[in-house]
């Protein structure tokens, strides 16, 4: 048996809308649930989510008979915070059998501290909700927020975070943005003779080891004396990096 959430209250229980949170925590799970305070507490938003779960979870189960299960409240809880927190089912079974404002929001209360979830029923309830589930559900609380924002006549503004990932991308030196010209010049029409059956190019692997390595002796050479003059130090540079325009003409 399983239903959306037990209408008949228990004594010392908390109504979702009186659950009362810290505005000054900086965690992630006040915010998430008073997000879902406000799903519970919008009436016909509410209803077009608690429809559309009874719909798609187990449809072809009779949900008024067998064993009572978690309710559709609590699994949707316990699917959202899961995802926000990048949770794993081990972390996610801490919370829901601890954290006291969390419990609160799945229905329990006081007298009932004793009742705990068990880890594999988590995975099973909270694994109901697949992607296309949860698809659907966030474009019904997508197109409740832009309601609300209409109300108030407010503009639409957006949010995102960023992180920085190592690449392998290098300083874009005159010597090095010579290479990578002729490094791709090479290649590609090697590529290009191998599709066409052609053999003129068959020792391109060769010609850019030879190409590197003259880059890597220009590289080498020190420029650190000629800094203070400019016309040397360009002169020198131009002299180094001929012998590396001059080489495929000579391969």
């Amino acid at each position: 048996m399983r239903v959306v959430q037990n209408t008949q209250m228990e004594l010392g229980e908390i109504n979702v809308s009186q659950i009362k949170f810290d505005l000054r925590s900086r965690d992630d799970i006040p915010k998430i649930l008073r997000g879902l305070q406000h799903l519970y507490m919008n009436e016909e938003l509410r209803r077009s989510v608690f429809a559309l779960l009874e719909s798609e979870i187990a449809p072809k189960v009779d949900k008024s008979t067998g064993r009572p299960g978690m309710t559709l409240w609590s699994i949707l809880v316990c699917g959202v915070l899961r995802l926000d927190l990048n949770a794993d089912y081990g972390r996610l079974h801490e919370l829901v059998n601890q954290h006291k404002t969390l419990r609160e929001m799945l229905g329990h209360h006081l007298y009932d501290e004793d009742k705990k979830y068990v880890y594999q029923t988590l995975v099973e309830n909270v694994n109901l909700l697949t992607p296309e589930l949860l698809d659907k559900i966030n474009q019904i609380i997508v197109a409740g927020g832009h309601a609300l924002l209409k109300k108030g006549e407010g503009v639409l503004r957006g949010r995102c975070d960023s992180f920085v990932v190592e690449t392998d991308v290098h300083f874009p030196t005159d010597i090095n943005l010579l290479w990578d010209a002729l490094r791709k010049a090479i290649t590609l029409t090697a590529h290009w003779c191998e599709r066409q059956q052609l053999s003129d190019w068959r020792q391109y692997s060769y010609n850019l080891r030879q190409l590197k390595r003259l880059m890597r002796s220009a590289q080498n050479k020190s420029a650190a004396s000629l800094k203070h003059d400019k016309t040397k130090s360009t002169h020198k540079l131009r002299k180094r990096t001929r012998p590396i325009l001059t080489k495929p003409e000579v391969t």
